[in-house]
C-alpha cells in the first residue's frame, strides 16, 4: 500500500522540529534509524497480530520493511517505557496542591507566595505544603532542587514563588525530557486515533491565525495561559475527586491526559 501524499506532507512538517532537537542534542540519523527499527518491530508484534497468533518474523518483516535478521534480533529486545523521575511525580503533586487549594491561592486564584518555614507561615508555608504531600521528603532539599530547575524563585521577602501554575521545569533536562515524551506521545496518539476514524474521537482543537503583530501575539499568549490554566485546574480537581472514588472500585482502570499549548513563530516571506 502506497502512503498518501497528504500524510507524507504532514509527517515532513511534524518531524522538522523533532529532527532539529535531535540534531542539537547529538542524536544522529543512524542512531534514530536503529531506534525506529526497534519501535517498528515492537509495534508490529504488539498491534498487528492475526487473530490470537503471534506474528512470525516474516510477517513482521513484510509489515515494517525491516530485514528478517534484524526482526529476529530486535523482537526479543526489551522496549522500556519512560520512567517518571521522582522529582516530577512529587513536583506535580505539590504544584497541583499549590494551585488548587483555596488557602494557598490569592483572591484572584493565583498561587500565593509562601513563607519558607512553618514557623513563619504555619499551614500556609512551603514547609507545610511539602509535609502535607510527603513525610519522607524534607522541604529544604526540595526547595534547592526547585530553585535549580527554575520551578520557583525567592522574592525580596524570602518567600517561595511558583514560577508557573504547573510544574514545568525551565532547566532540569531529565524532567523536561519526561514531559516532552509523555505529552507529545499522548497528543500524537490522540491525533492518530482520530486520523484512523476511530470512534469516539478524542478532543483535539486549536486556534491558528497568521499575519499578527508581536503585541497581538503577546496578548493572545497571556490570554491562552490564563484561560488554559483555568481549564487545567478544573479538570485536575474533577480528576482528583474521581481518583478517590474509582480507586475503591473493581474493574478496568484507564489513564487520561489533558493539556494545552501555545506556539508562535515568524512568518517566512514567500
Amino acid at each position: 500500500m502506497t502512503p498518501r501524499p497528504s500524510l507524507l506532507s504532514a509527517l515532513r512538517r511534524l518531524l522538522r522540529p523533532l529532527v532539529k532537537l535531535l540534531t542539537a542534542q547529538g542524536l544522529t540519523y543512524p542512531m534514530l534509524a536503529d531506534l525506529l527499527k526497534q519501535i517498528y518491530v515492537d509495534v508490529a508484534v504488539r498491534e498487528f497480530a492475526l487473530g490470537e497468533g503471534v506474528p512470525t518474523d516474516s510477517r513482521v518483516s513484510l509489515l515494517t520493511g525491516v530485514h528478517r535478521k534484524d526482526v529476529k534480533r530486535l523482537r526479543g529486545a526489551p522496549v522500556t517505557g519512560q520512567a517518571m523521575p521522582a522529582a516530577v511525580a512529587l513536583g506535580a503533586q505539590l504544584a497541583a496542591a499549590w494551585t488548587t487549594r483555596r488557602e494557598l491561592r490569592d483572591r484572584n486564584g493565583r498561587p500565593r507566595p509562601l513563607p519558607r518555614l512553618a514557623s513563619q507561615g504555619g499551614g500556609r508555608s512551603f514547609e507545610a505544603l511539602v509535609a502535607s504531600i510527603s513525610k519522607d521528603i524534607r522541604a529544604r532539599p526540595l526547595l534547592d532542587e526547585w530553585l535549580r530547575v527554575g520551578a520557583v524563585e525567592l522574592d525580596y521577602l524570602d518567600r517561595v514563588v511558583l514560577r508557573a501554575a504547573a510544574f514545568v521545569p525551565s532547566r532540569g533536562f531529565d524532567e523536561k525530557a519526561f514531559y516532552f515524551g509523555h505529552n507529545l506521545h499522548d497528543h500524537i496518539a490522540a491525533a492518530a486515533h482520530n486520523m484512523q476514524g476511530a470512534a469516539p474521537p478524542f478532543l483535539e482543537r486549536s486556534v491558528h491565525y497568521e499575519g499578527l503583530e508581536a503585541g497581538s501575539v503577546a496578548a493572545l499568549a497571556a490570554l491562552a495561559e490564563k484561560s488554559g490554566m483555568q481549564a487545567v485546574q478544573t479538570v485536575y480537581r474533577k480528576a482528583k475527586e474521581s481518583e478517590a472514588r474509582d480507586g475503591k472500585a473493581d474493574g478496568e482502570k484507564q489513564r487520561v491526559t489533558f493539556g494545552v499549548y501555545f506556539y508562535s513563530e515568524k512568518l517566512e516571506r514567500s
